[in-house]
């Protein structure tokens, strides 16, 4: 039987995969995810362990809740990602003497030593994206436009 190629118009819905926002996202994601490979790959760190290091560079001694809501991770995701830093010894986990039921996260020295190493992380990514012609900055603030717009249309009741 031969496949024949429907086009949205002629199904009456555009369910073509390269009409899909989310495809465009998903795909770029992955691109850009590839590259952060690269570049992170000497510095022992995947792309989500070096989210988790930035915001740790910020604000060190924050609690798992607490890095879960500024990184949009739940627990369960951000977990195996704290052990494996900790295996690496970049961080400790360590209860809260005031509330044991927190886990708070520290920098180690070595930790607080990486920061140096990944300063020219931002950089080269952006030499990556140059060739794009794409203006990052205002690229930047429309996903961030779009996130919370999305954010906010998900908590309202269907």
């Amino acid at each position: 039987m031969a496949h024949r190629e429907l086009r949205g118009s002629e199904s009456g819905t555009n369910l073509l995969l390269s009409d899909q926002l989310c495809f465009a996202l998903h795909s770029t994601t992955h691109a850009l995810s590839r590259v952060y490979k690269g570049v992170l790959d000497p510095l022992g760190l995947t792309y989500p362990q070096y989210l988790v290091m930035l915001v740790l560079w910020e604000r060190s001694g924050l609690s798992v809740k607490d890095l879960g809501a500024v990184l949009y991770l739940d627990s369960g995701t951000l977990t195996p990602l704290l052990k494996r830093l900790e295996a690496a010894g970049l961080v400790i986990r360590r209860r809260d003497s005031v509330d044991e039921r927190r886990v708070l996260i520290e920098l180690t020295a070595k930790g607080c030593a990486l920061r140096e190493r990944a300063e020219s992380v931002p950089a080269r990514i952006g030499e990556a994206c140059l060739s794009s012609g794409v203006d990052l900055p205002a690229l930047k603030r429309d996903l961030e436009a779009l996130r919370s717009a999305l954010m906010k249309s998900g908590e309202e009741p269907a």
